[in-house]
């Protein structure tokens, strides 16, 4: 009997137990169904990288000015000039620097009478001093004499040959065959020494210029050949490698300048141009994704794609090319067509099911 009500008393506690179970199984409900973003994986297998607006720039250009400072009497060229090498580009008054001129020739000629009299003199001592008529202090100083006489001469001669040069100075010639890409200075200006009168550049070294934005920079492939097409005429081509990257963004803008070598520029390429930079590029297909798309487990990368009926999910292991700032290069582990999650990767699970948007992203 008494082991009867055991029996008994664990069989309705069994039972208990099953009802409680079932109980919370019902409460708990079936598994939610999570409403995603998706995007249908694409293969992509050309680089676009821009276009983006510059212009022609001379590589090298040079800020021409005199050498003294003056008053401008003259300027001969004005900004798009072609000017040769030696060709005048400005004038001072030249006034003052011909008084300085006169001067210094009459230094000179004044400096040369004292250095002659002091070497007759200093040659009559040694004649007298030879008969004992003079002491030898009275030579040493006709000899001390000539000696000043002749260091005024080489000072006198070397103003001369300054006033002549500033003389010069008040022409400003083109160093070089160029062309006039800026004119800083008016007829009437006074100027100081070095002051830029015009800025002066070499044409056959031509450059694009291109300002693009600094978070696409990174972007930007090593080594790459760029087309670059006038805007006026975009049949008219020619290609440009990279020469400089500024390394400062424009504070503005937060663009950074990059200036590229043009090769074989055709003529139309003229300085001041307006100009498009692009590059376009054959690669190994790849997908582009976002980068929310991508998570990490188990120490690889994967993705969730969404099965065919669109209403679960399954983690798939996808190889990582490279990252760009928001956007992942995926190589291995997708097929074109099949539909990706987009955002919360880390809140599904294996078989999870889903509700998908009307629309891929």
């Amino acid at each position: 009997m008494i082991r009867s009500g055991i029996r008994v008393v664990l069989m309705g506690a069994a039972l208990t137990g099953l009802g409680a179970c079932h109980g919370a199984e019902e409460e708990a409900g079936p598994q939610p169904v999570r409403p995603v973003l998706y995007t249908e994986a694409k293969p992509v297998d050309t680089i676009v990288f821009g276009p983006f607006a510059g212009f022609v720039a001379p590589r090298y250009q040079s800020e021409i000015g005199f050498q003294i400072a003056g008053r401008v009497i003259a300027r001969d060229v004005t900004v798009g000039d072609v000017v040769k090498k030696g060709q005048r580009i400005a004038a001072l008054d030249p006034i003052v620097t011909r008084f300085a001129l006169t001067r210094a020739e009459a230094e000179l000629a004044d400096a040369t009478a004292q250095s002659e009299n002091a070497s007759a003199t200093e040659l009559r001592q040694r004649r007298l001093i030879a008969n004992g008529n003079v002491s030898q202090a009275r030579l040493d100083s006709a000899v001390a004499s000539r000696d000043t006489a002749q260091a005024r001469l080489a000072q006198a001669q070397a103003n001369l040959q300054k006033a002549r040069d500033q003389m010069g100075y008040t022409e400003l010639h083109a160093d070089f065959d160029g062309v006039v890409t800026v004119r800083s200075a008016e007829v009437g200006q006074v100027l100081s020494a070095g002051q830029a009168v015009a800025t002066l550049a070499r044409p056959e070294e031509r450059e694009a210029v291109v300002d693009i934005p600094e978070d696409l920079v990174g972007a930007m492939p090593k080594d790459a050949v760029f087309t670059v097409a006038l805007q006026s005429a975009p049949d008219v081509t020619a290609t440009g490698k990279v020469r400089e990257i500024s390394p400062f963004a424009d504070q503005k803008t937060r663009t950074r300048r990059i200036r590229m070598t043009l090769l074989n520029p055709p003529e139309a390429f003229r300085l001041g141009s307006t100009i498009t930079v692009g590059l376009s590029r054959h690669m190994k297909p790849r997908f582009q994704l976002p980068a929310t798309a991508v998570f990490e487990a188990d120490g690889r990368s994967a993705v969730w794609i969404v099965n065919e009926a669109g209403d679960a999910v399954a983690r798939r292991d996808v190889t990582v090319a490279d990252r760009n700032g928001e956007r992942v290069s995926i190589t291995e582990g997708l097929k074109p067509g099949e539909r990706v999650v987009l955002a919360g990767a880390l809140s599904l699970s294996e078989g999870q099911r889903v509700r998908l948007a009307d629309k891929p992203q």
